[in-house]
């Protein structure tokens, strides 16, 4: 009876485990049908996307793409610049020295900043001893003048006396040499006395030209000489200069004319100018040149100062940019535009002069172009962005990429 009873457990048991493994295996099927059905529906979203239908996706990536601004340059008069310094000297300068005999310095009329007119007399020497020279010249003219009278009477008396016969020719030709020597020898004292005359003219110092008096180097009871150098230095009409250093290639783009804006070191003016002079030659040693520009006279140029200069070398046509947009490599300079698909364009520009508004480029834009103001530096080519115009941005930082 046991027995009996173990076997039906037994056939109760088996039935149990059957159904187990039918279940097992209807969950295994509907596994396969899930993975199938989602392998259909991952297939027919890439199919979609392929397609054309994703342009919901790239408008989304678009929005949440980093905004930068950018601007259009366009294009604008931009005046070239040379930046020189240079050394103030007087424009036309006068050394002034002895120009007579010289002597011992009685007076001395001018000083240094002074201003002189042309014949004006600066310094006065001791002419005691030329005086008595014209004297005794006056006095040589006073005799020789007397002789020539005396001369002149015996030949007029020997000529009245010829028709008579009391004179003989022979006496005739006699007074007549001796009225013609003393006449010569009149002539030669007057000449010596209009030479000393003119000598003791050339005792004084005179001023050559008018203008300022730059330096005196003479005083009172000092003796001078034609070998004692040079008394005092004129700077003609006061007009001055500064010889401004360039290089070879700023030299080359100036011209006599061109204006000049020049401030004396140590000042805060700015003083109009004119380059009048172009250096002909080249320093073989530092390879720059020398142009002149003219001033006029002021309190603030000092001759052998330094001052500053803008040259003023013309204008042209080219974009301006602000310097947070202008980038620098090994390559070059460069700038990143934004094209017609909003991707991140590198471009190759040449930087000119800078101006108060910025860099101007010479080359390389159109001025057309979209140009990305900043964070620059963080966007790479052909990265996506969201281009913002710089009138439209109201925050003064934008997001970089």
């Amino acid at each position: 009876m046991n027995y009996e009873s173990k076997i039906a457990g037994e056939d109760i048991d088996v039935s149990t485990v059957k159904n187990g493994e039918n279940q097992a295996q209807n969950k295994k099927r509907l596994i396969i049908v899930a993975a199938v059905v989602a392998a259909l529906v991952l297939a027919f979203a890439v199919y979609k996307i392929f397609s054309g239908s994703g342009k919901g996706v790239e408008a989304g990536a678009v929005n949440q793409a980093s905004s930068v601004t950018v601007v259009v340059p366009g294009k604008q008069d931009v005046v070239h610049t040379i930046n020189a310094t240079g050394t103030l000297a007087a424009r036309r300068e006068l050394p002034v020295g002895v120009v007579g005999e010289g002597g011992r310095v009685t007076r001395v009329y001018v000083d240094a900043g002074d201003w002189v007119k042309a014949g004006q007399v600066m310094a006065s020497i001791d002419r005691s001893v030329q005086n008595q020279q014209v004297a005794r010249l006056e006095a040589l003219v006073a005799s020789a003048r007397a002789e020539r009278d005396i001369a002149q009477a015996n030949l007029d008396r020997a000529a009245k006396l010829i028709e008579r016969g009391f004179i003989s020719k022979a006496d005739i030709d006699r007074l007549t040499a001796t009225r013609d020597s003393s006449a010569a020898q009149l002539k030669v004292a007057q000449a010596q006395l209009a030479e000393t005359r003119a000598r003791n003219n050339f005792l004084n110092i005179i001023a050559p030209k008018g203008g300022l008096v730059l330096e005196r180097n003479i005083e009172v009871g000092q003796t001078v000489t034609p070998g004692s150098g040079i008394l005092f230095r004129l700077a003609q009409s006061g007009e001055m200069e500064l010889q401004a250093l360039l290089s070879e290639s700023d030299l080359a783009n100036v011209s006599v004319g061109v204006s000049a804006e020049v401030t004396p070191v140590g000042t805060d003016k700015i003083l109009e100018g004119q380059i009048w002079q172009i250096s002909p030659m080249i320093d073989t040693d530092t390879r720059q040149g020398v142009a002149k520009i003219a001033l006029s006279y002021d309190r603030a140029l000092r001759p052998g100062g330094f001052a500053n200069a803008e040259i003023k070398s013309g204008s042209s046509q080219a974009s301006v940019l602000p310097e947070s947009a202008v980038q620098n490599d090994s390559k070059g300079s460069y700038v990143y535009i934004v094209g017609e698909d909003n991707k991140v364009i590198r471009r190759d520009v040449v930087v000119g002069d800078v101006t108060s508004a910025g860099l101007s480029i010479t080359s390389g834009l159109s001025g057309t172009e979209r140009v990305v103001l900043r964070a620059a530096g963080f966007l790479n080519p052909g990265q996506t962005v969201n281009p913002v115009a710089q009138k439209d941005t109201a925050a003064p930082d934008d997001q970089a990429a």
